[in-house]
């Protein structure tokens, strides 16, 4: 079946709205990497010397520290409070706690993320849910009630062609493959059409920084790039001024070349010469001296201010950028710094949630037929405060020695996943059938408790 006239002109406009974001992915994908160009230093170098060019990657360390700290639970279904197994191993077969780190990649560097839903032809109990290049995928809006209602993925180049030789058309209720009739040209021809009849497009798209009325993502490195660009060329000319000025100079009058030479006669390498630290001279009208090394100290001062303001617009500790003390902070101080990041990957996470839930109840329709109620699962996630293990676990003991949480409610304050739990349920099980151990556990929490008693009388 052919493409429709409809079809070929939407597939043509999605294709356009994408090449118009295609430069600026370029150049954010560049800062994420650390290879953007310096366009202005304070130094004219010229192209000869700019391997002194050195990057500060803040942009990496945004991105990475904040994805780092999102992690994902538990996906629980509507009116249930434990997480579900179905919904599990769906997550495991797709890999998704991988795929996951890529989907927040892509949203924090570009602004926007995808995933999509399929069917598997090998097991139809576990759909494909994979993570989706936003310089691939281009998708249109139903404003109104916030969902897909048409979407293409362009992907496949070759070395004589920049222009993508396949693509995918997700519409609500069709999904058309097509590739290029030859390489360079502007035809589409369409390989194969699944009319799964779904009534919906099984794409999901996440947009970073949403702001009312639009619906255009922002790169979350948006704020801290000019300043990284700042830091850059700081660097830059620290590194150019170390080789220029950093190392002392010799002044030398009443000199000829004909001073410099060995013990043979033969004229020394002007490089030699320039590092030897003693010179015999034999005109007693020459002068030698020394100039003044040039100071470094205000490049430093410069990368401290860059540094903190770094800091004042991320949310993130001094320490990320470079700003350390001279005693390492403890675990209380280290919390209470994190306060704003810690804050941030929360809320991050409560609109991250929102598309994951959406992708899995998706997902859940693609494994049994059924549609969620509320069309969104929940996603718990772990917390994203740097772990300090000792101090939560002191806390969760004393409430259950007063009985203030269960066993199960400890581990799910200690993030532990289903499958630890489960683990620990056949642990307490083997232990309740041994006599010894029932002892052991029953008497874990007594503040009196003393192992060598029980140890004794076991024995």
């Amino acid at each position: 079946m052919a493409l429709s006239p409809d079809e070929i002109t939407l597939l043509d406009e999605l294709y356009q709205e994408l090449q118009t974001r295609s430069n600026r992915d370029e150049l954010l994908l560049r800062y994420y990497q650390g290879r953007q160009r310096i366009e202005m230093l304070g130094l004219a170098i010229p192209p000869s010397l700019r391997h002194f060019q050195v990057v500060a990657n803040w942009p990496r360390v945004l991105v990475d520290t904040i994805e780092r700290r999102q992690k994902v639970r538990s996906l629980v279904l509507p009116g249930e409070e434990t997480a579900d197994p179905r919904l599990q191993a769906i997550w495991d077969a797709s890999n998704l706690s991988a795929h996951l780190r890529m989907f927040n990649r892509d949203r924090l560097i570009y602004g926007r993320a995808f995933m999509s839903v399929g069917s598997n032809e090998r097991d139809a109990s576990l759909p494909l849910v994979r993570v989706e290049s936003p310089r691939e995928m281009v998708v249109r809006i139903d404003y109104r009630h916030e969902v897909v209602t048409a979407a293409a993925r362009f992907y496949g180049r070759t070395d004589t062609s920049i222009m993508p030789t396949h693509a995918t058309l997700y519409l609500p209720d069709v999904t058309v493959w097509l590739e290029r009739d030859n390489v360079g040209s502007s035809q589409w021809l369409e390989v194969d059409r699944d009319e799964h009849g779904l009534g919906q497009v099984p794409i999901v798209m996440h947009l970073n920084r949403r702001m009312t009325g639009s619906w255009e993502g922002e790169s979350e490195m948006s704020d801290i790039i000019p300043i990284a660009d700042s830091a850059a060329r700081t660097l830059t000319d620290m590194q150019f001024a170390i080789d220029a000025h950093g190392a002392p100079k010799i002044w030398m009058t009443g000199v000829a070349r004909g001073d410099f030479v060995d013990q043979q006669g033969s004229p020394i390498p002007q490089f030699e010469a320039y590092y030897n630290a003693i010179h015999t001279l034999t005109n007693k009208e020459a002068r030698i001296g020394q100039l003044t090394p040039s100071d470094l100290k205000n490049f430093e001062t410069a990368m401290s201010i860059f540094g903190k303001q770094a800091s004042t617009v991320s949310g993130f500790p001094g320490r990320y950028f470079g700003l350390l003390t001279t005693n390492p902070p403890a675990e209380g101080a280290i919390r209470a710094d994190e306060t704003q990041l810690v804050e941030s990957v929360e809320g991050q996470n409560e609109e991250t949630g929102m598309t994951l839930g959406w992708a899995a109840a998706l997902a859940w329709r693609f494994s049994t037929g059924e549609t969620v109620e509320g069309n969104r699962i929940r996603v718990d996630w772990h917390d994203p405060a740097t772990p300090t293990y000792s101090q939560r676990m002191d806390a969760l003991v004393k409430a259950r020695q007063v009985g203030a949480i269960s066993r199960e409610g400890m581990w799910d304050e200690l993030g532990w996943s289903e499958a630890r739990k489960a683990k620990e349920r056949k642990y307490f099980e083997a232990e309740e059938a041994d006599p010894f151990m029932a002892s052991l556990a029953a008497n874990a929490l007594r503040d009196d408790f003393d192992p060598a008693a029980i140890d004794t009388a076991g024995a």
